[in-house]
């Protein structure tokens, strides 16, 4: 599962952020391997309409969705990379995930003191970025800049490829149901929520695609793969066995099976396509795979 660590200066909001995330957790993390909950780290389902899609024009009732792991990873200060604070302890956790979800402070709130005297962006970055370079610590980056509910539809970002939300507005989504967050975000101009935003931006960073199982016609599930994902690798993600006794990939795009109705239509038609285990997946395929025991 791709793991997220959030980090950023005391008093970023990472707090208000993480604790928003959790409300959004899947409660239920047995169909994801090797996952445990623990205090600090949130299992978030990716958003994705053609999961829903699949599985309704399927008559499939149970879905599982692709996730991310977020990890709250505490003690980031000036002097990390030499142990200052919990330095030792934000080291070893940012050495175990896929990239870094920095949070920017930019709200300003005078009941909760800015770290470094007075919001900068830049310079916050800065600061993260050096603790990183010095302890030796390279990774793919993804800039969320806080900001004061007021100014999300101010359309200038003071770096280049962030994502501007509101933690406090995040918060107060993740007590409201869909339909009701969809009529807030509505009011404030807003097509999306910033989670959603972030998660797509954790794809792109990632050079992430989604393809699809149908198990048995019982259970629709998401998988997020790298771009250029081969089979025989594919298979192996979803269960070791399909990995070792792997005979052939019947595939075909979701869109392509929901005009068929059916995999069985879809096969008729000639939609349904075998591969072998150097088949290069593509975002969207819905695939079967075939192995021995």
């Amino acid at each position: 599962m791709l793991k997220i660590g959030i980090v950023g200066l005391p008093n970023s909001g990472k707090s208000t952020l993480f604790n928003a995330l959790l409300q959004r957790q899947i409660a239920e993390v047995a169909e994801y391997p090797f996952t445990t909950i623990e205090p600090n780290v949130g299992v978030v389902q990716v958003p994705d309409e053609r999961l829903t899609t699949i599985s309704k024009a399927m008559g499939i009732e149970k879905t599982v969705p692709a996730a991310i792991e977020f990890i709250d990873i505490a003690g980031l200060a000036k002097g990390a990379h030499e142990g200052a604070g919990l330095g030792n302890q934000f080291l070893g956790h940012i050495r175990e995930v896929d990239a870094v979800l920095h949070l920017v402070r930019s709200f300003h709130n005078p009941n909760v003191p800015h770290s470094e005297g007075s919001p900068d962006p830049e310079k916050d970055v800065n600061i993260v970025e050096e603790e990183l370079s010095q302890a030796g610590i390279e990774k793919p980056a993804i800039y969320v800049i806080n900001i004061d509910e007021k100014d999300l539809a101010d359309t200038e970002i003071p770096i280049a490829g962030a994502v501007k939300i509101s933690a406090k507005l995040e918060s107060e989504l993740s007590e409201l149901s869909k339909d009701e967050q969809k009529a807030y975000l509505k009011e404030l101009g807003i097509e999306k929520t910033g989670f959603e935003r972030v998660i797509k931006l954790c794809y792109e960073l990632l050079d992430l695609i989604t393809f699809f199982t149908i198990a048995g016609g019982k259970q629709a599930q998401a998988w997020p793969v790298k771009k250029g994902t081969h089979a025989l690798d594919a298979a192996g993600i979803v269960h070791t066995d399909m990995q070792k006794g792997f005979i052939k990939a019947e595939v075909i795009l979701w869109n392509k099976l929901i005009e068929a109705k059916s995999w069985k239509a879809a096969a008729e038609k000639g939609w349904v396509h075998l591969e072998g285990r150097d088949y290069i997946l593509t975002d969207g395929d819905v695939v079967e795979f075939k192995f021995n025991l």
